[in-house]
């Protein structure tokens, strides 16, 4: 594990790591990860948040956890994010089976269209990240957007994180501004953070 980094730190690293994984690893660990994610409670589950992995960073398959959750809970809303580069800002649009999506200048994919979501109303947002440590502090992209945004979310809104690899023992210059999991799941465990 490694013991205090800095997000830079940690970002340059976990990048690198997530470079390394094989297709077949990959494609394991997502299975793993759902296998995890089935034995999650999700009752009171009707409204998530989630996103659209990038297969150029290698993130983990959320389209499997998404198409779980469809599977399960009938009528589930689900819904993704629109950022806004100039103020930094993030909304969530609804997806249905006419959802047009485009990628954005960033090279992530979004929905054009769609019926906004308050963030009051998500139950369960999937967070991305590259590193998590064993408080549920996460340490993503660098960019702030899902800080701002889970700061508008309920208190008891599950914040989620998937992660190929363990948690460091600590991510050493958390902010305060900074909005930690309250889940994070792996090919081997879930972590619950209080």
């Amino acid at each position: 594990m490694n013991l205090g980094m800095t997000k830079k730190e940690l970002r340059l690293n976990y990048k690198e790591k997530r470079k390394q994984i094989t297709v077949k690893d990959k494609n394991l660990w997502d299975d793993l990860m759902l296998i995890q994610f089935q034995r999650f409670p999700l009752d009171g589950i009707s409204t998530v948040f989630s996103y659209i992995s990038l297969e150029q960073m290698n993130e983990p398959n959320t389209d499997l956890f998404v198409s779980y959750l469809k599977a399960i809970i009938p009528g589930i809303r689900i819904a993704y994010p629109i950022t806004n580069f100039e103020t930094g800002e993030m909304f969530c649009l609804q997806a249905d089976d006419d959802t047009l999506y485009e990628k954005n200048a960033r090279g992530m994919i979004e929905p054009v269209n769609g019926k906004l979501i308050p963030a009051y109303e998500m139950d369960l947002i999937i967070v991305p990240l590259l590193v998590f440590d064993t408080q549920g502090n996460r340490c993503g992209y660098g960019k702030g957007f899902y800080d701002k945004y889970l700061s508008t979310c309920r208190a008891d809104s599950i914040k989620l994180g998937f992660s190929y690899f363990e948690p460091v023992d600590k991510i050493q210059d958390t902010d305060t501004f900074d909005v930690p999991l309250t889940h994070c799941i792996t090919p081997q465990h879930i972590y619950e953070f209080q």
